[in-house]
């Protein structure tokens, strides 16, 4: 699935060819995805200026002028832009959107296994319930170490589902979560409110750091992921445990471990990450 970096890259790929465009046209070739895309999405849409793009966590916000387009790209999702002239020609079999734009290009939604969303709101994109209820974005200056103390406190939970919880930070998927806690060297299954200050300053910390460096290197391509031009992220070959069961660590040579919590995959290296909960 894609996660903030992955989003994040393809926000910053698309939106040069989208600010300030007018749409022109929509074409829907498949109204069934996570949630129906509404009928009367194209009369809508077209004849708007999309003036910003945004990411809150992993939505795309295209802002236009009498409301917002909501993208979400699910497990397989990809946006890329396409050539107007080359759109027929490129059409591939789970190409289910394009929003054609004044500029010579469209916008083309692909989504094989159809969990994405496409939807439209004409209120205030804040009071919208999918992101109503959403915690800081990780990479402001709202997200500190003082906060995720102040949230950690009363929590039974470990400090990896702790952190990928969206009402209390967003964006923190499942291998940018397993490679910020090597960084911290915490292990995941730490009870949160076990936690010391300084471990919430080491952590949050590298929650940044991951996720910063995971953006330059344009996102990690494992399985479904494209950027925006079609070319892969290369954050993959920097993973220091995710994945890495059963090899050595980088930092001491120890064997990464594995294991499942709350049918995630989690990896770990025991000596650099020993802490332990209750």
């Amino acid at each position: 699935m894609p996660e903030l970096p992955e989003v994040e890259t393809t926000r910053l790929g698309v939106s040069p060819y989208l600010k300030d465009a007018i749409v022109t046209q929509v074409i829907i070739r498949q109204f069934s995805l996570r949630w129906p895309i509404a009928a009367e999405l194209a009369d809508i849409l077209t004849g708007q200026t999309i003036f910003q793009i945004q990411r809150r966590a992993k939505y795309l916000l295209l802002h236009c002028n009498s409301g917002t387009l909501i993208i979400h790209l699910g497990m397989s999702g990809r946006l890329r832009i396409v050539d107007i002239e080359a759109g027929d020609n490129d059409l591939q079999k789970h190409d289910h959107v394009d929003i054609t734009l004044d500029n010579g290009h469209l916008l083309r939604y692909t989504d094989p296994r159809r969990f994405g969303a496409i939807l439209w709101t004409s209120d205030p994109i804040e009071q919208h319930p999918l992101l109503v209820d959403l915690g800081p974005e990780p990479l402001t200056e709202e997200f500190t170490a003082d906060y995720l103390w102040q949230r950690s406190q009363s929590r039974c939970c470990s400090i990896k589902t702790l952190i990928m919880n969206g009402k209390v930070v967003v964006g923190v998927g499942n291998i940018y979560a397993n490679e910020a806690l090597f960084l911290a060297e915490l292990h995941p299954k730490s009870a949160a409110k076990n936690l010391t200050f300084k471990d919430h300053v080491a952590l949050v910390a590298a929650i940044k750091n991951v996720l910063n460096k995971a953006i330059s290197a344009g996102g990690t391509t494992l399985k479904d992921f494209r950027k925006s031009d079609g070319k892969p992220g290369y954050f993959a070959q920097e993973l220091n445990v995710y994945g890495r069961a059963g090899s050595p660590c980088p930092r001491c040579e120890s064997i990464i471990q594995h294991y499942k919590e709350t049918q995630r995959a989690t990896f770990y290296c025991p000596l650099c990450q020993p802490t332990i909960s209750d």
